[in-house]
């Protein structure tokens, strides 16, 4: 598989994987209007799950380092497939959730809560798990986190011309930046601790990016449902809707909005 040996292109991709973070919610936006963000999802889960895979035939399986991706599906160990399987699912609810609060308060609301809190409590649980790095530039970045979501809150509180209660978006913001924060612990555990030469039964990061998108797909089933059926904002929609109110130029560009370096393959955890 391709691996970065590279500090500074390491650094380069995590910034472009910062700047892509925001790449689905601005397409979901863009189709808020016509496209219910419960079908919107759909085409979410299914373009994760394809360009998992089309990384994981192309450089997870190209290179000198590790192994191929079908090579490393094949040794992989039941419990380093269920735990990138179980880390899908649980990040799906949480980022159900985002894009819930999403349709409450604006991305400008629920994207800096919910996902700067996962953040925040990301570093700290994987840190307790594998303490590597200078802990004060890391809880001090936290830090600065913790005070912007809290002061992100306070600003919504006091927008005016809100139609739905301001604790309603916060709330659900807060409980999807907690749910997301531990999902990375499950996937971690799942991959090898050295992907140029990695141990046997664990899995290289390409390998566990597609077998947690399966578990966001599949889940999605469940998840996506229940948000279907019983939205916590704006009406019901049905599976029929997906089919009926959609055409191929909206899916196109929903299916691509989600960035090959966003959630579900973070280049940063796979570099030297």
């Amino acid at each position: 598989m391709v691996i970065i040996y590279s500090y500074g292109w390491a650094v380069v991709l995590a910034f472009i994987t910062m700047l892509c973070w925001g790449s689905w919610p601005n397409t979901q936006k863009l189709a808020s209007k016509e496209w219910p963000f419960q079908l919107f999802y759909w085409d979410y889960a299914m373009g994760v799950l394809l360009l998992s895979l089309l990384l994981a035939f192309t450089a997870g399986s190209t290179g000198a380092g590790g192994r191929s991706f079908i090579s490393d599906l094949l040794q992989a160990d039941a419990s380093a497939l269920r735990s990138a399987f179980l880390g899908g699912v649980l990040f799906n609810i949480a980022n159900l959730l985002v894009v819930a609060a999403i349709a409450i308060a604006g991305m400008a609301v629920a994207f800096p809560i919910g996902v700067g809190l996962s953040l925040a409590l990301g570093v700290i649980v994987n840190y307790i798990a594998t303490p590597l790095g200078n802990p004060m530039f890391i809880f001090t970045g936290v830090t600065f986190v913790a005070i912007a979501i809290v002061l992100d809150a306070i600003a919504y509180r006091k927008l005016p011309g809100k139609t739905e209660s301001p604790a309603k978006g916060i709330v659900i913001s807060l409980l999807a930046g907690i749910m997301m924060g531990f999902f990375y612990r499950f996937v971690a555990a799942s991959m090898a601790s050295d992907f140029v030469n990695p141990e046997a039964g664990r899995l290289t990061p390409f390998t566990a990016s597609v077998v947690f998108s399966i578990g966001l797909l599949i889940s999605n089933f469940l998840w996506n449902s229940i948000f279907m059926y019983k939205p916590l904002t704006g009406e019901k929609v049905t599976y029929s809707d997906y089919i009926r109110k959609g055409d191929s130029r909206p899916h196109l560009y929903r299916r691509t909005g989600r960035s090959d370096l966003e959630p579900g393959f973070h280049p940063q955890y796979h570099c030297r």
